[in-house]
Formats: structure tokens, sequence, C-alpha cells
């Protein structure tokens, strides 16, 4: 036997009052807000009356506290698992706006399909597709709940839909708290849902994490 579902949960907002791009960086917790999001995720994933059997999170600070809630819900630990992690990223540490104006930065933008300013996509969605199918082969029954963060989640969507890595981050589907779900069928995952259960608390919420 094998997994049923894998859900792709992205994290809450962050507490983030200078706008950083924080990347990797340590520290980062969820914000108030971000509690509420996460707490918002695990209430949409309990009304689906699914059985969840195991969790995994990135082994950031911002995943792991998203990650709580759904393990109070469930009653089940939080497995860290690294390959879910945020990519690397040159601005990392810095705020967005200010760093572009920056000439010395301009280098790292000299190739947007790579990109050239952190981890290629390729191997963002070799670690991420590796982590999914390693959960659901490894899980005896039941759905599994990988939690992680934007770009991560965008690139398993992408490469299991059209196959277009390169993209305007501007444009990705992917809101504080997210929900991607998958099945596999006739030897492929396949896209199923996507629900945005945060939604109405993103009004006033601050994602400037990554690029």
């Amino acid at each position: 036997m094998v997994a049923s579902q894998i859900h792709l949960v992205r994290h809450g907002e962050v507490h983030n009052p200078l706008r950083v791009l924080y990347g990797r960086l340590p520290g980062y917790r969820l914000s108030e807000l971000g509690e509420q999001m996460a707490a918002a995720a695990a209430d949409d994933l309990a009304s689906r009356g699914r059985e969840i059997t195991r969790l995994l999170a990135s082994p950031l600070q911002r995943a792991q506290e998203s990650a709580v809630p759904i393990s109070g819900r469930f009653g089940i630990p939080i497995e860290t698992d690294e390959r879910v992690i945020e990519p690397t990223n040159h601005f990392e540490g810095t705020v967005m706006r200010l760093a572009l104006r920056n000439p010395a930065n301009w280098v790292a933008l000299r190739n947007p399909r790579k990109p050239s300013w952190g981890e290629p996509y390729v191997s963002i969605v070799a670690r991420m597709l590796d982590a999914v199918r390693d959960v659901w082969e490894s899980t005896p029954s039941g759905d599994v709940v990988l939690v992680s963060h934007q770009l991560p989640i965008w690139m398993v969507h992408s490469a299991l839909g059209d196959g277009r890595l390169p993209h305007d981050p501007r444009e990705r589907r992917c809101a504080l708290s997210s929900i991607t779900s998958f099945e596999h069928r006739d030897g492929v995952f396949v896209e199923v849902d996507y629900t945005d259960p945060a939604g109405v608390l993103a009004a006033g919420a601050t994602d400037v994490g990554a690029v």
C-alpha cells in the first residue's frame, strides 16, 4: 500500500517588519496573523474528512511552526525533511527594492531562466519530487502533508503541469498557508486541488520571503 494524497502546505505569514527577504535565515518566526493562517490550513484539512497519517516540514522555523496546528489536529508528530526547504538566494538578508538599485547585484539577474540569483529550478524540482515520491512510497495508507515554501511548491505544480519552470515570481499561485494537493494516477502524480483557506486573512499580510 501507499499514501492516498500528498498535500503541499505553504507556511503562514512571517514576522518581518523590516520586509527583509529572509530566505533561509534563522529566527524568522510566524507573526500572530501567520499563526491564524496556519490554523486555517489545519482546519481546512480537517474539514475534508480525510485520514492524515504523516506530517513532514521544512527545517525552517516558519514551516515548523506552521506544522504545529496540523500536528495537533491529527495527533501526529512533525518529521523534518531538508528536501522541502526554501531555496538558496543571492538576495537573502536584503530589502529587495533597495538591493535592485545596487549595480553590484545586477550580475545575479543575468539569467532569470536558471535562475542565476539562486538554486536552479531543476534542482528544486528534483529534490521536491524526490521527497514527494519517497513519502508516497513509504507511507502505508492515508494522506501525507508536507509543509514547505512558495517556490518549491510552485516548482512541483509547474513540473507536473505544463513543465515550464521559468516564470514571473509575481504570478505564482501559492498563497500563504495555501494547500496544493496531488494524487498518483497511472504512474504519475497529478494535481487534484488547490485551496486558499487563509485568503480572508491575507489582505494586510507581508509576503516578501523569497524571490
